[in-house]
């Protein structure tokens, strides 16, 4: 595992918060400038390379984070030894539970990632002061909670062509794609095991219904995990 840190003191708004897509989407579009000024004199980066875990399941919350570039994975591991992939999490989500105590998923670089940290406290007090921050991380939970309801509906009514479906389109639209003029490529996150884990199916019927969707020329798949997408639109509307 490779980590890096980097502070982002500085007088002004720091030019990577305004470049950074939770500056403009998540939780920091909501700061006035002094205010991010305020919050990103605590704050670093941190660089994880693919597979390293990020927190652990059960373990104390003393830092939250935003994603800001890279997939994380969240998983619950059961007492004997069983684990299930419960969530994914791309730029600008909160990694964290705010005001928890313990960290109730163990959270891991699906790919590598990218974090702006924040300490637990230093977050806390600046939504305590600032009602428009309060209300956009209140915004993002539910819809957090809206697409949780809505996987759950992926994993109990759809088949097995719509559930693989839907991730593809997922990662499509989620992590940070590379968009040419007739198509959307990217690497797939998760391997096999983890796609089947997530989706409720087993390795061989996901491998299977990636076959059937490169036969329909839906999608093109290279190297075992580069995927080209040519019509998202056809795509989406097989998610059913």
């Amino acid at each position: 595992m490779a980590v890096t840190r980097q502070d982002i003191h500085n007088s002004q708004v720091p030019a990577v918060c305004a470049s950074c897509e939770a500056r403009h989407k998540g939780m920091c579009g909501a700061l006035t400038p002094d205010e991010l000024l305020a919050l990103s004199r605590a704050t670093h980066r941190a660089r994880h390379e693919a597979g390293a875990e990020l927190v652990g399941d059960s373990t104390a919350i003393t830092s939250y984070a935003n994603v800001m570039k890279g997939v994380v994975k969240l998983t619950k591991v059961l007492e004997d030894g069983r684990q299930q992939l419960v969530g994914l999490q791309f730029a600008p989500d909160l990694l964290g539970r705010l005001y928890g105590e313990e960290h109730q998923v163990t959270a891991e670089a699906a790919s590598d990632v990218e974090l702006c940290v924040v300490p637990r406290r230093a977050l806390e007090q600046m939504i305590a002061d600032s009602p428009a921050l309060e209300r956009r991380l209140m915004q993002q939970t539910l819809k957090e909670l809206d697409q949780a309801r809505n996987w759950m509906v992926t994993l109990g009514r759809k088949s097995a062509q719509e559930k693989v479906a839907s991730f593809l389109y997922l990662i499509a639209t989620q992590a940070e794609p590379t968009q040419h003029a007739d198509q959307i490529s990217f690497d797939l996150p998760l391997s096999r095991a983890d796609i089947a884990d997530f989706l409720g199916l087993t390795i061989e019927t996901v491998s299977r219904q990636m076959t059937k969707l490169r036969q329909m020329g839906v999608i093109d798949i290279h190297n075992n995990r580069h995927v080209m997408v040519g019509d998202v639109d056809r795509l989406r509307d097989l998610c059913g």
